[in-house]
């Protein structure tokens, strides 16, 4: 394993915590592309954007395994990453569809990811990360998740089929798990700590 360090130079030595990295930097490009060419005609652009960076985060730490990578900084920059990426998303999504059926699974995702955040610098400082590490509902949360998100950024038809319909019936499931799973990682922290 790589010796710890903040700067960069363990960034560009560790291939996988550089494949995260790109994911925060995927973040800006895509809101940059949303307020500069979204329309009907540039949306599968903006979802191969969004596709692009959702593959790194499956991608980041395959790489990790398979060559021995796996590093305290990839563990911290990791969750930040897809939550940088994924709360950009949902509010580009937000601000193009204002409607009260977008809001409420954009809030409880977002609140999902902020609470979950600081229940892992809580952890952080308990030295307790154990009720916090990764379980099935949370892939399962972030695939769904990042599905939906693809699909609500594509807002259009495909193959006859109303993509956006798709992603909104997604985006609530991907809701449902994000707070199944934050209560999971509520009751295993607090029984953690006890």
């Amino acid at each position: 394993m790589h010796k710890i360090s903040w700067g960069n130079k363990l960034v560009l030595k560790n291939l996988a915590n550089f494949i995260t990295f790109t994911r925060v930097i995927f973040a800006p490009i895509l809101a940059i592309y949303f307020f500069s060419s979204f329309n009907e005609g540039n949306n599968i652009i903006l979802v191969l954007i969004f596709v692009l960076a959702s593959v790194t985060d499956f991608l980041d730490g395959f790489v990790a395994r398979r060559l021995n990578q796996v590093s305290l900084l990839g563990k911290f920059l990791d969750p930040v990453a897809d939550k940088v990426l994924v709360i950009t998303a949902l509010l580009l999504i937000l601000y193009n569809d204002t409607r009260l059926l977008i809001f409420i699974p954009v809030f409880l995702i977002i609140f999902r990811e902020l609470m979950v955040s600081a229940l892992r610098e809580w952890s952080a400082i308990l030295n307790s990360m154990n009720s916090l590490n990764v379980n099935f509902l949370g892939k399962l949360k972030t695939t769904v998740q990042l599905v939906s998100i693809a699909f609500l950024l594509y807002k259009g038809t495909l193959l006859d089929f109303d993509v956006y319909a798709i992603g909104i019936l997604g985006i609530y499931i991907a809701a449902f798990l994000s707070v199944i799973s934050m209560v999971k990682y509520l009751v295993n922290f607090f029984n953690e700590i006890r």
